[in-house]
């Protein structure tokens, strides 16, 4: 069940902090959602009105990120109350589980999740993939006036990562993805020998690949899907290769059914700056999926 944290009124809407325990991860997790004017959270013994279901858009952040980071950062919450649509928000891993190691690492552990499901034992908590896919969309829709049938999925960096192999893994769920420098190629770059050898272990690299947005996209066969993705020229972590942008291009173009828009602008790092200044566009191009 979503508890109530905090609520504030923004655009004729309002932002809310919600959480919940989940039984997947064995933590309570925390997510901000934007609501437009007149949607509300609802009893979890209240049915949503099929009608009053929103088009949906669900934001993954990148690592050492939270749920508050996105909805305060990226001044998206004007243009989704002006195309009527819910933004959704999640941590990106759990937390104070007692693993020994958890928060000794930015980019490992605590704050960095990756969006997979982990098989090593140790780690057998972190199942963000999941999360992210079925535990979390049942709650929204018990709750929140989100429409199963009309929701997309952006994100930033490892939060691109996740947001690219969530759509490409659920083929037809989502209508379109989006992606902030994307950790597009993790089987091939430090943060995601790391992560994947940590969350996967280093004996089996095809488990690896199941989580690698190019990878998947060379072999994706199902419906056409949508794809935006913008990418700052001067970001640091473009140019020490952990990006690797071009490889998930270069998959795109082998692939009749995969539709890749690729911006590379110029001047532009990795920060919310970058996000800042390309939100409206993002926004847009979902809310053109979603309404089709």
């Amino acid at each position: 069940m979503l508890t109530q944290i905090s609520a504030a009124a923004c655009h004729g809407g309002t932002v809310l902090k919600l959480a919940h325990a989940s039984p997947l991860l064995g933590c309570d997790m925390k997510l901000s959602v934007f609501l437009p004017a007149g949607a509300a959270l609802r009893p979890s013994d209240a049915a949503v009105d099929a009608a009053a279901r929103l088009p949906t858009l669900l934001f993954l952040s990148g690592l050492t990120c939270n749920e508050d980071n996105f909805i305060t950062k990226a001044c998206a919450v004007r243009t989704a109350a002006r195309l009527g649509l819910v933004l959704v928000c999640p941590d990106t891993s759990p937390r104070g589980l007692g693993i020994a190691g958890e928060d000794d690492s930015w980019d490992f552990g605590t704050g960095a999740g990756f969006y997979v499901d982990a098989t090593e034992p140790k780690w057998a908590r972190y199942q963000m993939f999941s999360y992210i896919t079925r535990e979390l969309p049942a709650l929204l829709q018990a709750q929140l006036p989100v429409d199963p049938l009309r929701m997309s999925i952006f994100g930033h960096s490892m939060g691109g990562h996740g947001a690219l192999v969530c759509a490409l893994r659920n083929p037809g769920t989502f209508k379109s993805v989006s992606a902030f420098a994307p950790i597009s190629n993790p089987i091939n770059c430090p943060w995601g020998h790391k992560a994947f050898g940590g969350y996967l272990g280093t004996d089996n690299k095809d488990a690896w690949k199941a989580y690698d947005a190019t990878e998947l996209t060379r072999g994706y066969s199902g419906p056409e899907v949508p794809v935006l993705v913008d990418q700052g020229a001067e970001d640091s972590f473009l140019k020490n290769g952990q990006l690797l942008p071009d490889n998930l291009v270069a998959a795109a173009a082998s692939n009749p059914r995969m539709h890749l828009e690729y911006r590379l602008h110029k001047d532009y790092d990795h920060s919310y700056w970058f996000i800042q200044t390309f939100i409206d566009d993002h926004l847009e191009f979902h809310h053109k999926h979603l309404t089709a």
